[in-house]
């Protein structure tokens, strides 16, 4: 399975600190530093994170910006890259967020970005929690909960990721502190957003036990409770089948077809055990998101017991308007081999290979890769 790595190198990032600066936002004060003998260690950081990653290789590839962004360090550990964005020079903050705008367009499964709490705020506004996003600490300043607490804690983090290891997704705050007043010794922070960070497996559940029953309804719950609370009441949603996503309908106070798929709007019942042909009229034109879960055993998103969603009604949902609900403990007992899409559309299955965002609980993801059924 390859895993698209974004990477982001701030060039400036860390500059004053060594001169007494406290910090390096802006491009007259990174002018400065150099002027003062700072000398760049952004790239040094950056290039211990991706070291981790060296022997993965031939399952990664890295979508990164020119020159000292990111495809100089990249290139010379012998990745495959490809650049998707050329910036100025000298770099600036608006080059960081460009590029992350791209990388995030271009699909990729993370973002591995190295540099301070400047840096972590231009992330979170060029995108938000739309792509997981991890740090590499580089910075004068880390008050931010998005960096790893090493370099080399960052590139395991991936490495879990890339090896297929279950990894929870959390929102972590974006911080930011003012550079002037921290100079005149005071310390105002700031909080800026939120970006969705890969951190180390926290279970909320144990594997499955002769006790475990009490223990996937409680979790099931959360994971229907949180679907449900994001539900926006402009679209509308196709419940796929499961006893996963019944507990969604159930939460909702809906009768559930378990082997059949149905439609909902504002939470209302508006198509139940729908063909395949009904629910593609009934979603023309019409904001749709999909309510899916694993077939147990094999790991099937597509292609068993689910055929009512043809290559069609995916293609017109997309991709990124596929919710997958699952329990860890579900996820787990694939011991490590990817969910297969077999819808009967090869260049489909293809499309939606990769890495897809699993809700596990309330508020609580996971990043779990996609495969189909001829990689099995």
């Amino acid at each position: 399975m390859q895993f698209k790595l974004g990477f982001i190198i701030n060039p400036v990032a860390g500059l004053g600190g060594s001169v007494a600066l406290k910090g390096s936002d802006g491009a007259d004060t990174a002018a400065k530093a150099m002027a003062l003998g700072a000398e760049p260690k952004a790239h040094l950081r950056a290039r211990a994170a991706l070291e981790q990653l060296l022997p993965y290789q031939e399952n990664l590839t890295i979508y990164t910006v020119n020159g000292g962004m990111g495809e100089q360090v990249a290139r010379e550990l012998g990745f495959d890259v490809e650049v998707v964005y050329h910036s100025a020079s000298p770099t600036t903050a608006a080059d960081t967020e460009r590029a992350a705008q791209l990388l995030c367009e271009q699909g990729v499964d993370l973002i591995l970005f190295a540099g301070g709490d400047g840096t972590a705020r231009n992330l979170c506004h060029a995108i938000g929690e739309r792509v997981p996003a991890l740090g590499i600490p580089a910075g004068c300043k880390i008050h931010s909960g998005v960096y790893a607490i090493t370099p080399k804690a960052a590139g395991r983090v991936v490495e879990m990721l890339v090896k297929g290891e279950l990894v929870t997704l959390s929102e972590s705050d974006v911080m930011d502190i003012d550079e002037d007043a921290f100079r005149a010794g005071a310390v105002r922070a700031k909080r800026y957003g939120e970006l969705r960070v890969p951190s180390e497996l926290r279970y909320v559940q144990a594997v499955k036990n002769g006790a475990g029953k009490e223990v996937d309804e409680l979790v099931l719950a959360d994971i229907a409770a949180y679907v449900v609370s994001e539900m926006d009441e402009d679209w509308q949603y196709i419940i796929g089948s499961g006893s996963t996503v019944a507990a969604v309908m159930e939460e909702m106070g809906l009768d559930n077809t378990l082997l059949g798929v149905d439609l909902v709007k504002d939470q209302e019942l508006i198509g139940r055990d729908m063909t395949a042909q009904q629910l593609l009229e009934a979603c023309k034109g019409k904001p749709t998101k999909l309510v899916i879960t694993l077939i147990g055993g094999q790991g099937h998103l597509f292609g068993r017991g689910n055929q009512q969603l043809s290559p069609a009604l995916i293609r017109a949902i997309g991709k990124e308007n596929i919710i997958v609900v699952a329990t860890k403990g579900k996820l787990q007992a694939l011991e490590g081999r990817p969910l297969i899409c077999d819808t009967g559309d090869s260049a489909l299955d293809d499309e939606l290979s990769g890495y897809i965002q699993v809700t596990t609980g309330f508020n609580d993801h996971v990043l779990y890769a996609v495969g189909h059924n001829e990689e099995q």
